[in-house]
């Protein structure tokens, strides 16, 4: 039964997403739990995208759909959503995987009883671009530690495809955060500062379909972090960006956000310094800050020129 004031909300941000966005909005709206609204922002598409969205609106009255009047890149559109919204749980759902029907009852139940649980996400299938499942995955790393320290440590230390942040979130934590960042591996951080303010839980079922195609957002051109910058920001396509910089800048504000003892907040920021001395993030740190200050001193040569 729905209330007037939906308990959860599904964020939908979406862009050129007409090949599998039929399929993910069938799995929502087939959910065995339907006290949800689904927020839906468009991010100026140029495909079929806002018509598909328009036709399932009219239909469904938990949908509500947005219309950007520019691409503002996938970060902002991601953090829209959130936003838009007023519900105690919130879900962001990617135009591309799929969701199992019991997947948001089982998650409402985990946090109705677990009051200590910060984000419940269940196992994972991956599937191919026609829906094939291809294997089985189990989120990596572990988040379900008593321990806050070793949370963020293992969120930050150990690389993975961070479907956790497609889980049931509370609200309320969520809005204690920096939300999505403009910068590459930003949910990486984002895992990292949720789980800074409460435990993970894990459904023992792969209640979740996450597919790999080749228009994801970690494929082509786009593997390149400079590159998807901008692709996560608009914005900053002129801007002198150093993408590691703020992922570590991003992960050291965190911290000090987070209401922590003194124990877990030297360790957290030990931590960091750790990633730093990780060899591949090291160098990046180093590349980073040397294509910027190159990038600095052209322009400053062709200022003269301008005038």
């Amino acid at each position: 039964m729905r209330s007037d004031s939906p308990r959860v909300t599904i964020g939908l941000p979406v862009f050129n997403a007409e090949k599998y966005l039929i399929q993910a909005l069938d799995s929502i709206l087939a959910q065995t739990y339907s006290d949800f609204t689904l927020i839906i922002s468009d991010n100026a598409s140029t495909d079929r995208t806002p018509q598909i969205c328009e036709a399932y609106s009219a239909k469904d009255s938990r949908i509500r759909f947005y219309r950007n009047n520019k691409n503002m890149g996938a970060a902002p559109n991601f953090n829209r959503v959130f936003m838009l919204s007023s519900s105690e749980y919130f879900k962001w759902a990617p135009y591309d995987d799929v969701l199992a029907p019991d997947f948001l009852l089982k998650c409402v139940e985990v946090l109705d009883q677990n009051p200590e649980v910060s984000l419940c996400y269940s196992q994972v299938k991956v599937i191919d671009e026609c829906g094939q499942v291809r294997y089985d995955y189990d989120p990596l790393p572990k988040t379900n530690s008593s321990k806050t320290h070793k949370r963020f440590r293992n969120l930050i230390l150990s690389p993975h495809l961070a479907v956790q942040q497609m889980g049931l979130i509370r609200a309320e934590i969520l809005r204690q955060t920096a939300l999505e960042g403009s910068f590459p591996s930003s949910d990486e951080v984002l895992l990292a500062e949720i789980a800074l303010r409460g435990v993970y839980y894990e459904i023992p079922e792969r209640l979740y379909y996450y597919r790999l195609h080749e228009e994801q957002s970690t494929r082509g051109a786009l593997t390149v972090q400079r590159s998807r910058t901008t692709w996560f920001d608009t914005s900053l396509a002129e801007k002198i960006v150093l993408p590691k910089w703020m992922y570590l800048f991003a992960c050291l504000r965190a911290i000090n956000r987070s209401p922590l003892p003194w124990y877990n907040r030297i360790c957290c920021y030990a931590y960091m310094i750790r990633w730093v001395l990780i060899p591949p993030h090291f160098r990046a740190l180093g590349k980073d800050a040397l294509i910027a200050a190159s990038k600095f001193i052209i322009r400053a040569l062709q200022k003269p020129k301008d005038r």
